[in-house]
C-alpha cells in the first residue's frame, strides 16, 4: 500500500462527514490497539450484542463510558455480565477533539473540549467493535444519544467496506468508502444522523506489523446524558 501510484487524500464524502486516510500513524496504532485488547477482557468486556428481534450482530462490541443496547445506555453491562461500564479515559476524549479539529476544522471542535458547537460537551462514550472477515454491520443511524456532536471512526487492521448513506433512508443514495488501518472518518452536522454500515470486510488485509487478525473500529460519541 506504500507504493500506491496514487496516494489517497482527504476526501469530504457529504456535507460535514470526511475521511481522512492514514489519521493514525503505524506506532498510534499500536498503542490504541494495545488498549483495546485491555478494554475487551472481562469484565465488562467483548461480548456479542442482541437484537430485539432476537438476532445478534455479527461484529462483537465493548463499550467505554456508557454501555450501548439496542437501543439505549447504561452504567452497567445490562446484556452482558452485568458488571460496570470501563471508564472512559481522559486521552481518548482528547483524541477525539483533535480528530475533529483536523477533519471539520477547529472551530468544529469547540473552544473548551466541546465538540459541534456544544459548549462544555465532550466525548464520554466508545463503541469498540470487532469484525471477523465474515463479519457485517447493517445500515443504521447512531441516535440514541442527547448530543449532536460529531462522531469520531477509527479504523484498526483489515480493510472495510463502509457505507455511508443519507440521513432519510437506508437505501441509495450512498456512498462506499474504503477504510484501512489508521483511517478516520468523522461525520456530524447535516450527516450527523446519516445511515452507515459495513457490508464487507477484506479479511487478511491488516498491516502486519500491526499483529491483528480481523478489524477493530472504535466510534467516539458525546453522550449529551
Amino acid at each position: 500500500m506504500d507504493a500506491e501510484l496514487f496516494p489517497r487524500t482527504r476526501v469530504k464524502i457529504a456535507p460535514g462527514a470526511v475521511h481522512v486516510p492514514d489519521w493514525l500513524d503505524p506506532a498510534q496504532q499500536r498503542e490504541l490497539l494495545a488498549a483495546c485488547r485491555e478494554w475487551a477482557r472481562p469484565p465488562a468486556g467483548l461480548r456479542t450484542v442482541r437484537t430485539p428481534g432476537g438476532g445478534t450482530m455479527t461484529a462483537r462490541q465493548v463499550c467505554l463510558g456508557r454501555h450501548w443496547y439496542p437501543y439505549g445506555y447504561a452504567r452497567t453491562a445490562v446484556d452482558g455480565d452485568g458488571a460496570p461500564v470501563k471508564p472512559f479515559p481522559a486521552w481518548l476524549g482528547e483524541l477525539g477533539r483533535r480528530a475533529v479539529a483536523d477533519a471539520l476544522g477547529p472551530d468544529a471542535a469547540g473552544l473548551d473540549g466541546a465538540a459541534g458547537g456544544e459548549r462544555g460537551a465532550a466525548y464520554d462514550i466508545a463503541l469498540v467493535n470487532f469484525y471477523d472477515a465474515d463479519a457485517r454491520m447493517g445500515m443504521h443511524r447512531d441516535s440514541d444519544e442527547k448530543s449532536g456532536a460529531p462522531v469520531v471512526s477509527l479504523s484498526l487492521g483489515d480493510t472495510c467496506v463502509f457505507r455511508f448513506g443519507n440521513t432519510g433512508t437506508r437505501a441509495r443514495p450512498y456512498t462506499d468508502v474504503e477504510l484501512r488501518s489508521g483511517d478516520l472518518f468523522v461525520f456530524g452536522g447535516p450527516s450527523r444522523l446519516a445511515y452507515h454500515g459495513v457490508p464487507r470486510v477484506h479479511g487478511g488485509t491488516a498491516p502486519p506489523e500491526l499483529g491483528l487478525t480481523g478489524r477493530l473500529n472504535v466510534t467516539l460519541r458525546v453522550s449529551g446524558l
